[in-house]
């Protein structure tokens, strides 16, 4: 299969079918993730309440579970809700902010994935590493230098990632200069974005987002999480095009990068796309 005409077609079903992504995510980023998912052309819904979550899953496509402000009423939250989307056979994609910042957040990141099972894990090296078990330095819920040294070495990089998929039986997309896709057998390496998305909060949470609405079309859940990723990724890029004026910032910035979601095309994917197979 050409992996980026196969994202290209994800990002056609996503416009026809506008699947429904249920979020259990932070206040930081709520807005927009909301906002992306939107731009892709999926339909967000954004309920956090143990009182709801297991129907608002019951009719969702995919679910979202987002650690990035967490407390003890939205985990049981997502637990409620992770339970019943493996009995509905709901894809579940989680991001593990902050794991391994805090003994709270490496126990929550733990119970999530032994508790229920995932179908995409994202994150940036330190997260994966801290859930991996991997020595990591974590800069609150951003990667450290010293682990984003080592994304230049993508051979460990993909070791990493493999033996969480493995030990898991999800994909696990690591997020960096070069990102790093793989479900343990097959491993694609995506080399687009711009270093400005990093002045932006909430990229790769609306990463996430990107991935659940792909989620939410296909049970190739590799190429999902490659589509949203990649996706992600062109929209920095073309964002940063985009920006004319030299008052233009990271405020600027954010607004193009939902415009160049909303205005992405097949055409963007395939001409514009840096994904290769490991």
């Amino acid at each position: 299969m050409d992996v980026k005409q196969g994202v290209a077609d994800l990002l056609e079903q996503v416009r026809t079918r506008s699947p429904l992504v249920h979020h259990i995510t932070n206040y930081v980023t709520a807005n927009d993730c909301a906002n992306i998912v939107l731009a892709l052309g999926g339909s967000p819904i954004m309920a956090d309440a143990i009182e709801e979550v297991s129907e608002m899953v019951s009719i969702s496509s995919a679910l979202v579970l987002n650690m990035g402000t967490l407390n003890a009423r939205t985990v049981d939250s997502m637990l409620v809700a992770g339970k019943m989307a493996n009995r509905q056979g709901i894809p579940i994609v989680l991001d593990p902010v902050g794991a391994g910042a805090t003994s709270f957040r490496s126990h929550i990141a733990d119970r999530i994935i032994n508790e229920m099972d995932i179908a995409i894990i994202r994150g940036n090296i330190s997260e994966i590493k801290a859930i991996s078990g991997i020595g990591h330095n974590t800069k609150g819920v951003d990667a450290s230098d010293d682990d984003i040294a080592q994304l230049g070495d993508l051979k460990y990089v993909e070791a990493i990632g493999k033996g969480l998929s493995n030990r898991l039986g999800c994909v696990v997309a690591i997020t960096g200069v070069t990102d790093t896709i793989t479900n343990g057998a097959e491993t694609y390496f995506i080399d687009n974005g711009h270093e400005m998305m990093s002045r932006v909060t909430g990229t790769g949470c609306m990463c996430t987002s990107l991935i659940g609405a792909y989620c939410g079309v296909t049970d190739d859940y590799l190429l999902a999480a490659a589509a949203g990723v990649l996706t992600m990724g062109l929209a920095g890029e073309i964002g940063y095009e985009k920006l004319t004026s030299r008052d233009d910032g990271s405020g600027s910035f954010k607004i193009k990068i939902m415009d160049s979601v909303y205005q992405m095309k097949g055409k963007d994917i395939l001409e514009r796309g840096e994904l290769y197979a490991g």
